[in-house]
């Protein structure tokens, strides 16, 4: 589990790709810090395992899933990547919970500059919109953040957020331009309250308890 919160900008050094899967390097000495084979790293919002690692970068299988699901599946050496190690109990929720189980990917429609903030609109697709509220988190690329407006209909709908000097020095959002591609991952919550609704879930009425009465011998 991670929670949004990004620790360090890395960079993709190696790629080895396969049939249906890739073998990826990223160097990033904090997030090996500690680091041990089979520990998870968050990789711009994607988590992955570490199978082989150095003083300064690990290694980590990318499945053909996951390929399918993220931008992962046009990575290449140079790219950088926010980096973020699983949270550690006890620690400080500073974001909100993030799995790193990828939904799937947003477009960058416009960026608009305030005069301390960018404002990001980003495409929202039928499957994922009623997933995502108007003050509700999400995760873009790893960086948890909070939808400041969403619109559209199932055809073409959006969603904001607004990105403080913070988030767009330290991370890779203040790169991104329109066109681009990034990870989004919806709020847990919301996916297990579709998954009810869908299986027309409902609560349980109240049951009443009544007792009888009975006769005494």
């Amino acid at each position: 589990m991670f929670t949004g919160i990004i620790e360090e900008l890395g960079e993709i050094t190696a790629v080895d790709w396969a049939d249906d899967a890739a073998r990826v390097t990223v160097r990033g000495p904090l997030a090996v810090t500690g680091a041990r084979h089979g520990d998870s790293i968050s990789v711009s919002g994607v988590c992955l395992t570490v199978i082989d690692q150095t003083d300064e970068s690990f290694t980590a299988d990318v499945m053909a899933e996951t390929l399918a699901m993220s931008t992962l599946d046009r990575v290449e050496p140079g790219r950088r990547v926010n980096l973020e190690r699983a949270a550690q109990v006890g620690d400080r929720l500073g974001g909100h919970i993030v799995q790193g189980h990828i939904d799937g990917t947003a477009t960058v429609l416009s960026i608009t500059d305030g005069s301390a903030w960018r404002v990001v609109r980003l495409s929202l697709d039928a499957e994922h919109a009623p997933l995502v509220v108007r003050k509700g988190s999400i995760a873009i690329d790893g960086v948890s953040l909070t939808v400041s407006a969403v619109g559209g209909g199932l055809t073409d709908g959006w969603f904001d957020v607004s990105l403080i000097p913070e988030t767009l020095q330290a991370t890779t959002l203040g790169d991104r331009v329109v066109g681009d591609r990034v990870n989004i991952e919806t709020d847990i919550l919301a996916r297990h309250v579709e998954r009810m609704l869908s299986l027309g879930y409902a609560a349980p009425a109240l049951v009443t308890e009544t007792t009888s009465t009975r006769s005494e011998a």
